[in-house]
Formats: C-alpha cells, structure tokens, sequence
C-alpha cells in the first residue's frame, strides 16, 4: 500500500481530505505523524503555495505528498483575501478563525447585500516525489456571498460567513456530507480521485 503525506496541520482541512478522499491501496497519513510543521507560504497563487506545501512535505519524508491551497475572494474587494485567507487579521492559530472573519465583515460594513458576491477557490496539487516534474493539479470553484453576521458552527474559516444560495444557508450550517458534496475543496478533491484512478 502507498502512503501518501498530507501536507496540512489545519485540522478542519484534515478531516475533510480524510472523509472525501478514499483512495485503494493508498494510506494518507498527516505530516504531524512525521513531526513536520506547515511549511512558509510564500507563493503568489494557490497553485504557488499548494506546491511549496506538497514539495516540503515530500522533501522531509521521501514519501508523496498531497496539499492543497485555499481561500476565499471578495468581488466588493477586489479579489481579497484570496491566498492571504487564513491570515487576513495577521493572527496564526486556533483563534485566527474569528479575527478573520471579523476582519471581513469590518471590511465590507457599508457593502449592500447584492454587492457581497464571493467564491471559495480551491488548488489540490499531488507529488510523486520531491522533484516531481509533472504534478497533479486539481481545482475546485464554490460561488455565494458574504453574510452581515457569522450563522452555524460546522467547517470552519469562513464557513459561518458564506451563504449557500442553492441551499439557503451559511456553508457551517450545512450537513457536512453535503458541504463535502458542493464545496471547492470536495470537487478539487474528486477530481484528484478520478487522475489517482487512471494512475493505477
């Protein structure tokens, strides 16, 4: 059996990559299992910082490694927080959830409802090992809109904050099955089972 290295010490990602991806003959483990820390997100783009991410884990265990990028963009913002979601109020750790999403409803006060358009966006890349020529990329695309108040405690991030217009909901307000079933980060990864597929 392979085993494959998640490259993520965010425990909401980790526990959404394990309930969407079910790979044969493939053992996904955490990099917190090898005692590795996220590594420096210094990219431009999601599919910058989803490699750097994939390419330290694989490099620090010799093992292929699995990453994904993610975040959130705000037409009324020009497209931010984009790459700088899960540090938009500059804060790291457990309590970067609420500053962020409190940042982001101080940033859109006097916006009107119909000016609050946004879209989760979602890069999954797959190395085969470190120096990897051909990567596997994989992206997913989630549109809805930013609420005036945070609604729900399921997900986490911005999920109190994104209302679900199919469902007439905030994402943390949705079964998680479900928001497996609709969300950037569910469709990235069910791509990435189809390309596992044909590898094998």
């Amino acid at each position: 059996m392979s085993r494959i290295v998640l490259a993520s010490s965010n425990q909401g990602k980790l526990k959404e990559f394990r309930s969407i991806l079910e790979l044969p003959d493939a053992d996904l483990i955490a990099q917190s299992e090898f005692g590795l820390v996220d590594a420096e997100e210094t990219g431009c783009t999601f599919v910058e910082n989803a490699l750097i991410k994939a390419r330290h884990a694989s490099t620090k265990t010799g093992l292929p490694s699995i990453a994904d990028d993610s975040g959130i963009e705000v037409d009324a913002l020009h497209g931010k927080p984009g790459v700088f979601s899960a540090r938009y109020a500059g804060i790291e750790g457990k309590n970067s959830d609420a500053a962020n999403n409190s940042k982001l409803l101080a940033s859109l006060d006097k916006v009107p409802e119909n000016k609050r358009s946004a879209r989760f966006h979602c890069v999954i890349v797959f190395l085969r090992h470190k120096k990897d020529p051909t990567p596997i990329i994989c992206s997913g695309v989630w549109e809805g809109r930013i609420l005036t108040s945070t609604s729900g405690v399921n997900g986490f991030g911005y999920d109190p904050l994104f209302y679900v217009p199919s469902h007439k909901c905030t994402s943390a307000e949705l079964d998680p099955k479900i928001k497996n079933s609709l969300s950037h980060r569910g469709q990235a990864l069910r791509q990435f089972i189809k390309c596992w597929n044909n590898l094998l």
